[in-house]
């Protein structure tokens, strides 16, 4: 997700690190990156000169303090590398916000939601996503069913109604979508819906009968709220879809889907700029719970590699109950912490999406992202599914009774050293928690507090990313013994050479 931008600007820091100085021929070099970038990630030239010469200007505008003082009133030290990023992050934000992902209520007092869009952008799995959304909100919201031109769409908004436990209206054979979206809002007020989300009908392409039908369904509802559907894979025409229905009707925001298959970017960056109409709702997965409130510095952060931590805890809030969080926190820390609750723990963090986008948001470990491996937390899990309750609850049994061991590898489809790693590491955990008793950059996300600090020196952080995932094979620690194993095998080639250099030279 992103991997074009998030390239193009750590190149540019990179390009900045050691400098003592910034000056216009090494903030050229820099940028020269971030352009590149840019235009990759096919955002609008226009867009993309402008940013450029914002970042320009603020850089080389400003006064670079290489002390200052942080929130704690702590001196710190400042590079020029540092001030180029902050001042990327600020313009990043600001050209894709402000955003006020907050949707408006109608006069009747109900959260009423249009969706727009083209044929295949995913308005009906949106629909579902956002009344999934109000749900967690507390509201009672109805589907309408809209789209009479697309035959499965009805059949399809029924199937995600009823695996949400939302109401579904559908019209009548041969009804229009006017009649529809006229006779569902009259339906919400009798009967008490604090929220409709109208699912309407699309095209392969842009035309008049689309506009003026679009146009009648507003007319009949009035809803509070109309929102285009864009597809973040279509690239730079996705914002010229959204420029050409901003034209023709008042939208009040916009639906951003599928952008964790996105490695550009591009529209994401340039829409608000174009087209004047922000983007309020991220969609990342299939899942009907992957819908996000948009923030524009959240991911101009996550862009630049340094995560989104207020996206990691709200995530990890939705998921995680707080209270059964604290007590599990305070079993690790005091020595308590068993495979039942570990397992309760991976459970949660799957309930997130895919492994990637996790670490995407993790401060430090967004170039970890592509590395990690989605399937290692269900083979994790599958291994402590194939233990007893008794040897959850004392993992140390495996230790002893190696026959133990052989079985849960049996069952879990692993190999037995794998089994085995995994108990030490968890050994291992649990007594560096024990020891620890405090939190790191972590401690505010319920559930995984507990996991901040540990493996210090493993990352930026403190968190080991190992350790956390449990990858067979590769205990904590695995990658430093890694590199002082070629470091020595290094040095013992060199040793190795010069002593056949020293012969050679005796020869002659």
């Amino acid at each position: 997700m992103l991997e074009t931008l998030s390239r193009g600007f750590g190149a540019a820091r990179d390009r900045l690190r050691g400098v003592t100085t910034l000056t216009e021929q090494n903030v050229d070099e820099a940028l020269r990156d971030v352009r590149t970038a840019l235009l990759e990630a096919d955002v609008d030239f226009q867009v993309a000169k402008d940013f450029l010469a914002r970042v320009k200007e603020r850089v080389l505008g400003e006064r670079v303090e290489t002390r200052a003082r942080d929130a704690s009133g702590r001196l710190v030290r400042a590079t020029p590398g540092q001030h180029f990023v902050a001042a990327c992050q600020d313009e990043l934000a600001a050209l894709m916000g402000p955003v006020d992902p907050e949707l408006r209520r109608d006069a009747a007092g109900a959260t009423s939601v249009m969706l727009l869009g083209l044929q295949g952008v995913g308005k009906t799995t949106v629909a579902a996503k956002l009344a999934r959304h109000l749900q967690r909100e507390g509201r009672r919201p109805l589907l309408v069913a809209a789209d009479v031109q697309r035959p499965a769409a009805v059949l399809q908004l029924q199937q995600l109604g009823a695996q949400i436990g939302a109401a579904v209206h559908a019209g009548e054979p041969g009804e229009g979508a006017p009649s529809i979206c006229a006779r569902a809002a009259e339906r919400a007020r009798r009967e008490g819906f604090d929220a409709v989300v109208y699912d309407t009908a699309g095209r392969l392409a842009i035309d008049e009968e689309l506009m003026e039908e679009l146009a009648a369904c507003r007319e009949a509802a009035r809803p509070a709220n109309a929102l285009l559907v864009c597809d973040a894979l279509m690239g730079r025409d996705a914002v010229n879809v959204a420029r050409s229905f901003a034209e023709r009707l008042p939208l009040d925001g916009l639906v951003l889907t599928k952008l964790d298959g996105d490695a550009r970017g591009g529209a994401a960056l340039a829409v608000k700029a174009v087209t004047g109409v922000p983007i309020k709702l991220l969609g990342t997965g299939e899942s009907v719970d992957r819908l996000e409130p948009f923030r524009p510095e959240g991911l101009a952060s996550r862009i630049l590699g340094m995560g989104d931590i207020v996206g990691l805890v709200r995530d990890f809030e939705s998921v995680v109950d707080a209270r059964q969080a604290e007590e599990d926190a305070e079993r690790l820390l005091s020595g308590r912490f068993t495979m039942d609750d570990l397992l309760t723990q991976l459970r949660a963090i799957q309930k997130l999406g895919p492994l990637r986008d996790v670490f995407a948001k993790m401060p430090f470990f967004g170039g970890l992202a592509d590395k990690v491996e989605g399937g290692e937390l269900r083979r994790v899990e599958a291994m402590i599914q194939s233990m007893t309750p008794a040897e959850r609850r004392d993992p140390d049994l495996l230790l002893r009774q190696k026959s133990r061991v052989a079985r849960i590898a049996r069952g879990s489809g692993r190999a037995p050293k794998e089994v085995s790693e995994l108990v030490k590491r968890f050994g291992q955990m649990s007594q560096m928690m024990a020891s620890l008793g405090g939190g790191g950059l972590l401690s505010r996300i319920p559930g995984l507090g507990r996991f901040a600090g540990a493996g210090a020196g493993a990352g930026a952080g403190g968190l080991d990313p190992a350790a956390l995932l449990g990858a067979p094979g590769r205990p904590a620690g695995a990658p430093r013994r890694e590199r002082a194993q070629r470091d020595r095998e290094r040095e013992k080639r060199k040793r190795k050479d010069a002593k056949k250099a020293r012969r050679k030279g005796r020869r002659k």
